[in-house]
C-alpha cells in the first residue's frame, strides 16, 4: 500500500502538458520514439491526435516531492490501424456475440512497431516496480472508469513483459527481423561471414543498382532540406496509397521530425536523372539503427532493380558498421530480410481485458500462439545465411 501514498498518477491529454526534460529523463535515450520529441512531433503534425483516433491519454508518476518517476505514452483508440500487432479478430469475435470492441486503451508509439520503454521509470527511482505497478494499475482504472473494453501494450521491452504478466496481464509474442553486429570491421567483412551464393547475390544486387545510374544520398541534421522532406513525404505517400490508402503519417510530421530530433535522424535517397526517385527513413539509438519509413515512386519499381534493399537493408548496415551500432531493426513482416543477414528475434505484447468470456478465449489463443511463434523463430534462425549454419 505504500506506494498509493507516494506515487501520484497525472494523465495527459498531451505530451506538451508535461515538461520535455522530464519525460525524456523517465524514457531515456536507447531510442528515439519514446523520447518528448517523437511523440510531440506525431501530435504537432495531426499524424497521432483524437481526429485520427489516437486520443493522446499519457500518464506520468510522480513521487515524493513531485519529481517525475515514471512516464507511460498511451492513446484511447477507436480502431486498431497502425498498431502492428492485431487484434482485429478478438474485435470482431466480441462484437459479433454482442460486446463493443472500441474504444480501447493503447500503450504505443503510433505507427512504430519498436521495442522501447512502455512502462518507464527515472534510472535514479527508488523503487522502480512500485512505479511500473502503479502505472499498470492506473491503466485498468482507465479501462474501468470509461468502460472500456481492454488496456494493449504492444512492443514493451521484455523485462516490462515479464512484470506484466506477474501482474496477471496476458503475454503475446511475435517475431521480427533484426541485423546483429558481430564487430565487422566495413560491409565486405560481414559478406565474408555468408555462404558463398548469398555473398554472390548480394554484391549482384549492388552491382546493378549501380549500373543504373542511380545515386545514393545518405542525409542526417542540418543536410537536410525542404527539398528532401518534400520529396520523402510525396515518396511515402505514393508508396502507402498502392498499398492501403493515405499514409499515417502528414508532411508536417517530416518537418517536426527533422526540428526535434535532425541529429538523430537518417535520410537515405535516392537520385536518378536530376530526381529524387525513392527514399528511406532510419533513426539512431544508442545500440541500434531503426528503418522505420520507405517510399519509392511508382514508375521507377520496375525500371530500378533492389533498391528498397539498398536504401533500406545495406545502406543501414553499412551505416551501423561505421558508428559501431550493436544491431539494426528494419521492422516487421519480410522474410526477404532473412537472405540479407537479418535474425529472427521476439516481440512482445501484453493485455488486460475487462470482459471475462473474452478474457479466457484470448488466453487460450495466446498460449497457442506463443508455442507457434517459438517454433517458427527456431526454424528461421536455421536459415539465416551465415557460414556454418
Amino acid at each position: 500500500m505504500r506506494e498509493q501514498r507516494v506515487i501520484a498518477i497525472e494523465r495527459l491529454a498531451s505530451i506538451e502538458q508535461v515538461p520535455a526534460a522530464e519525460w525524456d529523463a523517465c524514457a531515456g535515450e536507447q531510442d528515439p520514439f519514446t523520447s518528448y520529441g517523437y511523440l510531440a512531433a506525431l501530435e504537432r503534425s495531426g499524424s497521432a491526435t483524437t481526429a485520427t483516433g489516437w486520443q493522446p491519454c499519457h500518464l506520468l508518476a510522480r513521487g515524493p516531492g513531485g519529481t517525475a518517476q515514471g512516464v507511460c505514452p498511451a492513446y484511447i483508440k477507436d480502431h486498431s490501424f497502425g498498431e502492428f500487432i492485431f487484434d482485429w479478430g478478438w474485435a470482431d469475435a466480441f462484437e459479433r456475440a454482442g460486446g463493443r470492441y472500441y474504444p480501447k486503451l493503447q500503450v504505443a508509439v503510433p505507427f512504430t512497431p519498436v521495442t522501447g520503454p512502455r512502462l518507464a521509470v527515472h534510472p535514479d527511482a527508488a523503487e522502480p516496480e512500485a512505479i511500473r505497478r502503479a502505472l499498470a494499475g492506473e491503466l485498468t482504472r482507465i479501462c474501468a472508469e470509461l468502460g472500456l473494453s481492454s488496456v494493449h501494450i504492444t512492443f514493451p521491452r521484455r523485462e516490462e513483459w515479464e512484470v506484466l504478466g506477474e501482474f496477471g496481464w496476458l503475454q503475446r509474442t511475435a517475431h521480427q527481423y533484426h541485423w546483429h553486429n558481430a564487430g565487422y570491421r566495413d560491409f565486405e567483412d560481414f559478406l565474408a561471414h555468408l555462404s558463398q551464393r548469398r555473398r554472390k547475390e548480394i554484391r549482384r544486387e549492388r552491382r546493378a543498382l549501380a549500373a543504373s545510374g542511380v545515386e545514393i544520398h545518405a542525409l542526417s541534421g542540418d543536410e537536410v532540406g525542404a527539398e528532401h522532406l518534400d520529396a520523402f513525404d510525396r515518396l511515402y505517400q505514393q508508396t502507402c496509397w498502392q498499398k492501403l490508402g493515405p499514409g499515417y503519417l502528414t508532411r508536417r510530421f517530416f518537418d517536426e521530425l527533422a526540428a526535434r530530433l535532425g541529429d538523430r535522424t537518417l535520410w537515405v535517397m535516392a537520385r536518378l536523372d536530376g530526381a529524387w526517385i525513392a527514399g528511406a527513413l532510419h533513426l539512431f539509438g544508442t545500440d541500434a539503427l531503426y528503418g522505420r519509413n520507405w517510399g519509392c515512386r511508382l514508375d521507377v519499381r520496375e525500371r530500378v532493380p533492389y533498391l528498397h534493399f539498398e536504401l533500406c537493408y545495406y545502406q543501414a548496415i553499412e551505416r551501423a558498421i561505421a558508428t559501431g551500432l550493436p544491431r539494426v531493426e528494419a521492422g516487421v513482416q519480410g522474410e526477404h530480410k532473412l537472405q540479407r543477414g537479418y535474425a529472427p528475434v521476439p516481440t512482445y505484447a501484453a493485455h488486460w481485458i475487462a470482459h471475462p468470456g473474452l478474457r479466457d478465449a484470448v488466453a487460450d489463443f495466446l498460449t497457442r500462439e506463443r508455442e507457434r511463434v517459438a517454433e517458427a523463430i527456431e526454424i528461421l534462425d536455421g536459415h539465416t545465411p551465415y557460414r556454418g549454419r
